[in-house]
């Protein structure tokens, strides 16, 4: 029998249901790349830049924490509790999961451990997680961390736009709203139905998963990780084209950097889109906001750059429409 998982909304309203962004989440349902790379393709320019990085890490370790039906343990996919959530502070409360529990969720995935996982593999899971996290995904996580709150933007356009139910039925075509409970069919054999009450709804978007993704346990607060928007774009390079009058005065580019910075983006996102190196992109940076050309501000640990006024007269006076660039991915908002 096809699995169900069934949510009872405590009510209507739309503050019963909030979007997270978890980069724990994302680091663990990356996972899934690693043992069946095809069925990711969208990601395969990401495990080629990596692949190296990623040869330095416990591959046996990472890759025993999925399974062949692509889950992965309850515990190292936690319910986000702000909308954007640090790394370290959930690699914290990962530390502080009881040892009982870690081989629970680690059981549930293998009935018969992997050697990898037999004794008490906590300590070496949370290592193993911290040191792929730093060579793999902090560089990445800020160009990740955008498409993803693009989609958290649209989500609510919707919601504004169309209602609740009509916003469920744009997550996933297996997922639905009717009557105040929210239905998620999956291809397992899991099945609960409970109350979100005193709880509320968390949705989760992820670029690792193409289909809803929920804790198989009742006893996990109530969760969807669903598929965002926009995972297409995510690894091209972009490079847009500069009027010949504005390569000429900046050079092609920092003429380039400024026609893109018509949103904001951070160093590291602009160096991914452009494929160069971030300390490459950082002197052009510093060169345009100290000519008056850029805006800059502080977004956590990242500095994001934006087109001043000055420089949005000077692309403007170069020629440059918006309708002759090619479309670029939505980005997070100043």
């Amino acid at each position: 029998m096809p699995g169900l998982i069934e949510y009872e909304l405590a009510g209507m309203d739309v503050a019963d249901v909030r979007f997270a962004i978890s980069p724990l989440n994302e680091l663990t349902l990356s996972l899934r790349t690693f043992r069946d790379p095809g069925r990711y393709p969208v990601h395969l320019p990401w495990l080629r830049r990596t692949e190296q990085a990623r040869s330095t890490l416990d591959v046996p370790l990472l890759l025993a924490l999925t399974n062949d039906d692509m889950w992965t343990p309850d515990y190292l996919s936690p319910r986000p509790h702000a909308p954007l959530t640090r790394i370290d502070d959930e690699l914290a409360a990962v530390a502080r999961v009881p040892a009982d529990r870690v081989l629970a969720d680690l059981r549930a995935l293998h009935p018969r451990l992997p050697e990898p996982l037999r004794g008490d593999p906590s300590a070496r899971i949370l290592d193993a997680l911290r040191e792929y996290w730093r060579t793999c995904f902090a560089p990445w996580w800020p160009r990740m961390r955008a498409v993803l709150q693009a989609d958290v933007v649209h989500r609510g356009q919707v919601i504004s736009a169309h209602g609740l139910a009509a916003m469920f039925a744009d997550l996933n075509e297996r997922v639905q709203l009717r009557d105040g409970v929210v239905r998620a069919r999956l291809i397992s054999d899991t099945r609960y139905r409970r109350s979100t009450s005193g709880e509320g709804l968390t949705l989760v978007p992820t670029l690792f998963s193409r289909a809803a993704t929920i804790p198989i346990s009742p006893s996990e607060p109530p969760v969807i990780m669903y598929g965002t928007r926009g995972a297409g774009t995510l690894w091209q390079a972009e490079s847009r084209p500069s009027p010949a009058v504005l390569t000429d005065l900046l050079g092609a580019t920092r003429a380039g950097l400024l026609t893109m910075l018509e949103t904001p983006a951070s160093s590291t996102e602009l160096a991914g889109r452009l494929g160069v190196t971030t300390s490459a992109v950082n002197q052009h940076l510093r060169t345009l906001r100290a000519a008056g050309l850029l805006a800059g501000a502080r977004h956590g640990r990242s500095v994001l750059y934006l087109r001043s006024e000055l420089g949005d007269a000077l692309v403007a006076g170069s020629g440059l429409r918006g309708d002759r660039l090619p479309p670029a991915p939505p980005r997070m908002p100043l």
